[in-house]
């Protein structure tokens, strides 16, 4: 049977099971000063973000003009300059808008968009060009790139029961954990615990049942790490309880704890506003923003906010004028939210999106996403970013290292 077969058959593909190899028990890692080791936070917004609404451009009448019933009224726009504002739904960034640890990228996209959900976000998560089809994710590959980092015990997680494209290379991949401690109980069930035991000195290839019994060693020794370590550590800092409220709790747990992580990834859906937008996404975004804000003043607090650099995406933004149902369609350019102590220019980054030339009624890109991949590869993560995209990228002046 073909591996790709056996795995599609069995139970264990979660992506709470595609464990790294370089993975050990807690052990075996000596640890030194956490103080440095740079994280990098993924947030993943699905649906489509209107950017237009979250970042608005309130100082030209060209935004209210082709959104007569659905633009953010000027009264109620959290103000950032004369052209630009924050949804008042994301009042909880304002403070930290003016702290400095925020920065905001407009216009950001890729040379010929895709409108498909699902293939714009393979796009994103794979770091491919729109006509260029990947089976690995652009964090995948750090993962298998031969940076020095990449040579020491460290892993990326996804706080979810699932794996994301973005996560999975060619030779490694992330762990989806949701729960530590859950993980952690279910590799101990007897069942699980026996195979492990039974096949853990054995010499296994990378076919069907080898795969298979390779994966569960390494899922056992990566959740007996992650509970020990992770446990050491309590969150005393207040969080929304919302389920990305929990996933940042959890982040902060991790970083906190010493935890031998670069890359966190978690996401949050419904985005996808085509009817009655105002009121959908004024709600996920005040579940957002008020997420990111605790986990922010969280890290802050700790002294973790300067090794720690924050990126929030969505698969691409909405059409600029609102369609018939007081909603948007799926368009192509967004904003980039980066978030963390060592942003080298905070606030507004580059120029507010131009509402007067645009791409059969979409705004046209002005920044390639991959630009700021290959700020995050090569400033943050420490690895040429040629190693992981498909050709070198100039990447921008985002960060101080």
């Amino acid at each position: 049977m073909e591996r790709r077969q056996f795995l599609k058959n069995t139970a264990l593909v979660s992506g709470a099971f595609m464990v790294p190899a370089f993975l050990k028990p807690l052990e075996a890692i000596a640890k030194s000063d956490i103080t440095g080791h740079k994280n990098l936070v993924i947030i993943q917004l699905s649906g489509g973000n209107d950017g237009l609404n979250t970042v608005i451009p309130y100082g030209n009448d060209i935004y209210y003009q082709k959104r007569k019933t659905i633009a953010i009224n000027k009264p109620d726009v959290i103000t950032l300059n004369d052209m630009q504002g924050l949804n008042p739904n994301l009042s909880a960034l304002k403070e930290i808008y003016d702290q400095g640890w925020m920065s905001i990228v407009n216009s950001v996209g890729y040379p010929n968009p895709d409108r498909s959900h699902f293939r714009s976000m393979d796009i994103w998560q794979t770091g491919s060009d729109s006509n260029q089809f990947l089976s690995t994710g652009w964090i995948g590959r750090y993962l298998d790139s031969n940076c020095q980092t990449c040579k020491n015990p460290y892993t990326a997680i996804e706080v979810d029961d699932t794996l994301s494209l973005a996560m999975k290379g060619t030779k490694m991949k992330g762990i989806a954990v949701q729960d530590p401690n859950k993980l952690f109980q279910t590799t101990r069930e007897p069942f699980f615990k026996d195979l492990v035991h039974d096949h853990g000195d054995a010499n296994l290839n990378e076919d069907n049942l080898g795969y298979l019994y390779k994966t569960m060693i390494e899922t056992y020794s990566s959740a007996d790490y992650i509970q020990k370590t992770s446990k050491t550590y309590n969150v005393t800092a207040q969080y929304p309880n919302t389920a990305l409220g929990n996933q940042l709790k959890n982040v902060s747990k991790f970083i906190n704890s010493g935890l031998d992580t670069r890359v966190y990834y978690v996401s949050l859906s419904g985005f996808d506003t085509h009817v009655g937008q105002q009121n959908q996404q004024g709600r996920q975004l005040k579940i957002y923003g008020d997420a990111v804000a605790a986990f922010i003043k969280d890290l802050k607090a700790t002294g973790k906010l300067d090794d720690t650099l924050v990126m929030t995406f969505s698969e691409f933004g909405r059409r600029v004028e609102q369609n018939a149902s007081n909603g948007t369609d799926h368009g192509t350019a967004n904003n980039v939210f980066m978030f963390g102590g060592k942003l080298k220019k905070q606030g507004i980054f580059n120029d507010a999106p131009d509402l007067t030339t645009l791409d059969n009624g979409d705004l046209k890109y002005q920044v390639d996403f991959r630009d700021i991949y290959a700020t995050l590869l090569d400033k943050w993560l420490d690895v040429n970013n040629s190693q992981v995209l498909s050709k070198n990228f100039a990447g921008l002046d985002l960060v101080n290292v």
